[in-house]
């Protein structure tokens, strides 16, 4: 790849210093690594900007692990041997008929060489007596096919080796706690005709990085939410970019809620709360309320190992009906077992003051991974020419409305290395494709232009209070008084001045919020982890929701 594309474009205006890279990747998750490093692997000169450290992602909290189809059969004599196919069905079947069948194909079909790639990259998966790569089973997947890293730390053993990787790499220049407020739009200047492309980045404090293409990677948005497993920098930062540069958004009514996050008394802080992984129930711990009674049996055929929302929508419904908490009973699997499968949850739930393995522990849903985002094809392709979105932050339709656990680290992977073979390739000369047609609602959500002045608009608002806000109305469970109040709310709320950082998050945190609460009313239905109280049933054609910014 050659940066003679940048000529192609006029930038939109002119900061206080430009530099030009072939490739701008904005996030440093499993993602974002796998494209910048694809893109420089292929030549490209690459910047990777991330606003943290570069391991610090929501890649790095992943403890479930990475689903896989490797071409072995399985040493489970109570499964059947796995294939793609049914990891195909089993992905389109919590998807709750919104999974896109041939995105779900090509994602499900490139397991067994992201894992190659990534033990070739240094990622230590556990091994077994003989020294052998070995699956496991969670929730809602019809055999093991779940490669774990230091027992339940698979996202850290990747970020770390990834993050070694891009450090060594001669093309990928690294620039950490560096905040991006704005994508660059700039006009085609020769081609196939005339038309505004993403050619870069703005900084927060007026910087400008011009690129031949631009890779959103940025993660999901769990601080939307007071009670979430998300790190604190998932402040839905790559939706709010694109969505103010205009690129078509979908599903974002459709917010995963993890059913187990350990749940301490008096802590209900916007802090990562520590999550017992989904594997924890795939090796047979059971779910019980204040009573002792297990009630999963009588929710799902499928119990415990039920899909993520079911669990979900049932560990709130007891605890609102009882008034009690919910609790994990992991006794059965014994200290020794806990502490050797299970060493990080361990030694959490140790520190918390808790002995897990003699008594069972408290549990709450909280907010997990948005399986909406930046409407884009299996080549990481937007809807505006030049910008590819990877990972959490874009919407393929893989997951549908509700992502079948330990999908997210195989998406992030697979599609990273297909967006870095496309925009390798992309130039403005190039027809930019328009994405897969959908089946989507027939009244399209639409953001606001622009702000009103922000003098006749409420700014005693913070972030405490917009997460109170989303819990209450877009949460686990959702009606249409409280998502109608929720809007008024929100759109009473003017950005903060952008002045620092945090000032930056909360506007976006802002933005993703109306667009999530929009996309929830718009659903007139029950979906996945789309939950209306008053409209429980389920259509008979499932449709995608679509969101794009009003025309100025």
């Amino acid at each position: 790849m050659s940066n003679t594309q940048n000529d192609a474009f006029t930038p939109a205006d002119t900061g206080r210093s430009i530099r030009a890279w072939d490739v701008a990747v904005v996030g440093s998750g499993i993602a974002g690594m796998t494209a910048a490093l694809a893109a420089a692997e292929r030549g490209a000169r690459v910047v990777l900007v991330t606003k943290a450290e570069l391991t610090d992602s929501a890649t790095r909290w992943a403890q479930g692990g990475l689903a896989a189809v490797l071409p072995r059969p399985s040493r489970s004599g109570s499964h059947p041997q796995d294939n793609v196919a049914a990891h195909v069905a089993d992905t389109r079947s919590a998807g709750a008929g919104l999974s896109e069948e041939r995105v779900a194909q090509t994602v499900c079909s490139g397991g067994a060489a992201v894992m190659d790639a990534l033990v070739s990259s240094g990622t230590d998966f556990d091994l077994d007596d003989e020294g052998q790569l070995f699956p496991g089973l969670e929730a809602a997947h019809s055999a093991p096919r779940i490669y774990h890293a230091a027992g339940d730390a698979t996202g850290r053993a990747i970020a770390v080796a990834l993050a070694a990787r891009a450090r060594a790499h001669a093309g990928i220049e690294i620039r950490e706690h560096t905040v991006v407020r704005d994508l660059l739009l700039g006009e085609r200047s020769s081609g196939n005709g005339a038309g505004q492309a993403t050619v870069g980045l703005r900084l927060l404090h007026g910087e400008e990085l011009h690129a031949g293409a631009v890779v959103l990677a940025t993660g999901g948005a769990g601080q939307l939410y007071p009670r979430t497993t998300n790190p604190a920098v998932a402040t839905g930062d790559g939706v709010a970019l694109a969505a103010r540069a205009g690129a078509v958004l979908a599903d974002m009514e459709f917010m995963q809620f993890h059913p187990t996050a350990l749940a301490l008394p008096g802590v209900a802080t916007s802090d990562a709360a520590p999550l017992i992984s989904e594997a924890v129930r795939g090796e047979g711990a059971v779910l019980r309320d204040a009573s002792g009674a297990r009630f999963m049996t009588e929710a799902h055929p499928d119990a415990e190992l039920a899909p993520r929302d079911v669990v979900a929508r049932a560990i709130a419904r007891r605890m609102r009906t009882t008034g009690e908490p919910v609790f994990l009973d992991a006794t059965a699997l014994g200290a020794q077992f806990l502490a050797r499968r299970f060493p990080g949850i361990d030694a959490t739930v140790r520190a918390s003051g808790l002995d897990w393995s003699r008594a069972p522990v408290p549990i709450a849903p909280a907010a997990h991974y948005l399986m909406g985002g930046v409407a884009t094809d299996t080549e990481g392709r937007s809807s505006l020419p030049g910008l590819f979105v990877v990972g959490e932050a874009g919407c393929t339709g893989l997951h549908g409305a509700n992502r079948l656990a330990s999908n997210s680290l195989l998406e992030g992977a697979v599609l990273a290395r297909r967006a870095a073979e496309e925009l390798s390739a992309w130039s403005p000369w190039q027809s930019w494709p328009a994405l897969p047609e959908w089946v989507s609602l027939g009244a399209e959500v639409t953001l606001p232009a622009g702000a009103e002045p922000v003098t006749e608009r409420e700014r005693t608002w913070d972030r405490r209070r917009l997460q109170a806000l989303m819990w209450q109305a877009a949460g686990v469970e959702r009606e249409a008084s409280r998502l109608e109040e929720a809007a008024e709310t929100l759109a009473r709320w003017a950005p903060p001045r952008v002045e620092s950082a945090a000032n930056l998050e909360d506007a976006n945190l802002l933005t993703v919020a109306r667009t999530v609460v929009a996309a929830a009313a718009a659903r007139r239905e029950s979906r996945g982890a789309h939950w209306r109280e008053d409209a429980q049933h389920t259509e008979d054609i499932a449709r995608h929701s679509i969101a794009r910014r009003e025309e100025q």
